[in-house]
C-alpha cells in the first residue's frame, strides 16, 4: 500500500485552499557539517524542510490545528526543531480554542541530537495535556511506521486513536530487539489491527476514509446541538404486567439494547475501544454519539455480548470510565445505559478489582461535572448495574428492572429453592414503577404493546435528549 506524504495528508483532510502553515525557516548554521548535510539531503528527499509540519486549516469548515509527521525526512524522526514545532503549535491551538488534528510517521527521537532532542518529548506531553485540561478536542491518526518516543508521547494522548491498516506501532523497535536479543520479535503483535483488539487504539481506518470519520468525530465534538427529530412518548404507565412478566420480556433475545439506540436513535456515533491500557471487553460500549440532536458521551451495557461464559468483567467498566472520563474533560453531556444480568463472579474478577471497579464507577458517576441521564433499559443485576446508575436524571423503560441479585438469587437465599423468583421479584419492588414510586427513577418510556425494537430504540433517545435539553438550560 501507497503510504501518503505530509503535503499528501494535509491536502486530503482539509478543505482545499484553506492551510496556513504555522512553521518559521530553520537555521541550521551552527550544526556539524556532516548533520548539516543529512538535513539538506532529508529535505531535497522529501520536500519539507523538517519531520513535522504544523498549521492551521479547516475540516469542512471548522478550524484546526494540524501536525504533521514526513517519515522521508530521517524517517520522521523528532529532533529540537521539530519538537518546538509541535509544542508551538499546540500552545497556539489552545490559545485559539481549536481542535487539534495529528498524525504520526516516525522512529522516534532523532539519534543524531541524543539526550537533548530526547527530553522534549515532555514539552509535547505537557503542551498536549494543556490544550486537552483546556477541553479542547486532540484527534491522532498513527501511520506506518510509529515507534519509539512519539509513540510514547503526543502519539498515545488523543482522545481519539486511529491508526492506518498494517502499520507497525510500538515501543520497541523491531530491529532494535533483534540485534540486543539476537532473535526476530514476536509476529504480530505492533500492528494497528492487534492494537485495536487489545484496546489500546479505538480503530483501524484507510486513508481515504479519514475525511469522514473526522468530520464525523469533530461533528460530535464541537458542532452545537440540533433541533429535535424525534418524538418522545406521553401517557401514563400502568401495572398491566407483574415483575415477573417484565423480567421475562428484558430477557428475551430479541428485546433492543444500547446498539439498536445508537443504530435508529443516534444521527452520528464514533465508537471508542477499549482501555487504552491494553484491555477491552466487549460488554461495554462507549460512543460519542448525537441522540436526537443532542452531542453526548454514551456508555452502555450490550446484551448482546454478556453472556453465562462471558459475563460483564472489571475492564468493561474500567472502560466506562474512560468514558466519564472523556466527558468530563471535553464538556459534553454523559448518557449511561443498564442493561446486565450481572458482573463477572469469579476469581479472575476478583484479582481483576471488580468490587473497586464498581465503586469506582459509582463514585465517578455522582461526582461528573458535566450533565448527566443513566437509562434503565432491560436487565439491572447487582453492583455492576448499579455502577452505571447515579444521573441527574434516570430514566427506566416501563419493563426495566433493578436488584441486588437475579429473583432466582434472591429465592435461593430466602427460600433455599428458585421456586420462588417471581415472588421475590414482587416482594423486593424492583420493576420500573416501584422505583418510579420510591424516587430512584424519574421518568418512564412506556412499551406499549405491539412495540418494535426500532420504535422503542427511537423512544429511549427522544427522551435521553429531551432530559439532556432541559439540564442544559437549567
Amino acid at each position: 500500500m501507497a503510504h501518503l506524504t505530509a503535503h499528501g495528508l494535509l491536502e486530503l483532510v482539509l478543505d482545499e485552499g484553506s492551510f496556513e502553515s504555522w512553521d518559521s525557516p530553520i537555521d541550521h548554521s551552527g550544526l556539524d557539517p556532516q548533520y548539516r548535510q543529512e538535513l539538506v539531503a532529508a529535505a531535497e528527499r522529501s520536500g519539507t524542510d523538517e519531520s513535522v509540519l504544523t498549521g492551521r486549516g479547516l475540516m469542512r469548515g471548522r478550524p484546526v490545528a494540524v501536525l504533521v509527521n514526513e517519515f522521508r525526512f530521517l524517517a520522521g524522526s523528532i529532533g529540537r526543531e521539530a519538537a518546538q514545532r509541535i509544542v508551538s503549535a499546540v500552545r497556539r491551538a489552545t490559545a485559539e480554542g481549536i481542535p487539534v488534528l495529528a498524525t504520526t510517521a516516525s522512529g522516534g527521537t532523532r539519534m543524531q541530537e541524543g539526550t537533548p532532542a530526547f527530553v522534549h518529548m515532555i514539552d509535547i506531553s505537557r503542551a498536549i495535556m494543556d490544550h486537552r485540561a483546556a477541553g479542547l478536542p486532540y484527534l491522532i491518526y498513527l501511520r506506518h511506521p510509529t515507534t519509539g518516543g512519539v509513540f510514547a508521547s503526543w502519539g498515545s494522548l488523543a482522545h481519539i486513536t486511529i491508526a492506518e491498516p498494517g502499520a507497525l506501532i510500538g515501543f520497541l523497535g523491531p530491529k532494535v530487539y533483534e540485534l540486543l536479543e539476537g532473535k526476530p520479535f514476536p509476529p504480530n503483535i505492533q500492528t494497528a489491527e492487534n492494537l485495536a483488539d487489545r484496546g489500546i487504539i479505538d480503530a483501524v481506518v484507510l486513508p481515504d476514509e479519514l475525511p469522514l470519520l473526522i468530520d464525523r468525530a469533530l461533528g460530535l465534538l464541537v458542532d452545537a446541538p440540533t433541533p429535535q427529530t424525534r418524538e418522545r412518548r406521553s401517557g401514563e404507565v400502568y401495572r398491566i404486567r407483574s415483575a415477573w412478566d417484565a423480567i421475562q420480556i428484558t430477557r428475551a433475545p430479541k428485546r433492543a439494547g444500547v446498539r439498536e439506540v445508537l443504530r435508529y436513535g443516534s444521527d452520528a456515533t464514533v465508537r471508542l475501544q477499549g482501555t487504552e491500557k491494553g484491555e477491552r471487553d466487549s460488554a461495554m460500549i462507549v460512543a460519542f454519539a448525537r441522540l436526537d440532536g443532542q452531542p453526548c458521551v454514551v456508555i452502555g451495557q450490550d446484551r448482546t455480548t454478556q453472556t453465562r461464559f462471558k459475563p460483564m468483567g472489571p475492564a468493561a467498566l474500567r472502560e466506562a470510565r474512560r468514558g466519564m472520563r472523556l466527558a468530563n474533560e471535553l464538556k459534553l453531556p454523559l448518557v449511561s445505559f443498564i442493561d446486565t444480568p450481572g458482573a463477572e463472579l469469579s476469581p479472575e474478577a476478583e484479582q481483576g478489582a471488580i468490587a473497586g471497579e464498581i465503586a469506582r464507577c459509582i463514585s465517578w458517576m455522582s461526582t461528573m461535572r458535566v450533565p448527566t441521564v443513566s437509562v434503565l433499559l432491560g436487565q439491572g443485576c447487582g453492583g455492576g448495574a448499579l455502577a452505571l446508575l447515579p444521573a441527574d436524571v434516570v430514566i427506566a423503560a416501563e419493563n426495566a428492572w433493578l436488584s441486588p441479585l437475579p429473583p432466582e438469587g434472591a429465592s435461593a437465599i430466602v427460600h433455599g429453592d428458585l421456586e420462588h423468583a417471581a415472588e421475590m421479584a414482587e416482594v423486593q419492588r424492583i420493576g420500573a414503577i416501584d422505583l418510579l414510586e420510591a424516587g430512584t427513577v424519574h421518568h418512564i418510556v412506556p412499551e406499549p404493546p405491539g412495540d418494535t425494537p426500532e420504535a422503542f430504540a427511537k423512544a429511549i433517545a427522544a427522551e435521553c435528549a429531551a432530559q439532556l435539553r432541559d439540564l442544559r438550560i437549567r
